[in-house]
């Protein structure tokens, strides 16, 4: 199963909606608020290079905005694979 970190604040509709998608392909997510933690903010930022929520990463992989990982999701990014190897 794929590691999901969400950068959120608690006031960001596309937060919600990006953690309702990746929920929805059947993984987990962990929720790094930067509204409450300047340090989180900091860290997302160096990750990132963007102060905008949401920040998405999949397995440590920068993957941009809710845009992004809608896009990704379409790729088959979240999909789970198959256990036959390419």
């Amino acid at each position: 199963m794929a590691k999901v970190e969400i950068y959120t604040t608690a006031s960001c509709s596309w937060c919600l909606a990006a953690k309702m998608l990746v929920k929805q392909k059947g993984h987990a997510y962990e929720e790094v608020r930067v509204d409450t933690d300047p340090a989180k903010f900091a860290e997302m930022l160096s990750r990132s290079k963007r102060q905008s929520v949401p920040q998405i990463f999949i397995d440590d992989e920068f993957v941009g905005g809710y845009e992004d990982l809608v896009a990704a999701v379409r790729a088959g990014r979240l999909d789970e694979p198959t256990g036959d190897p390419a």
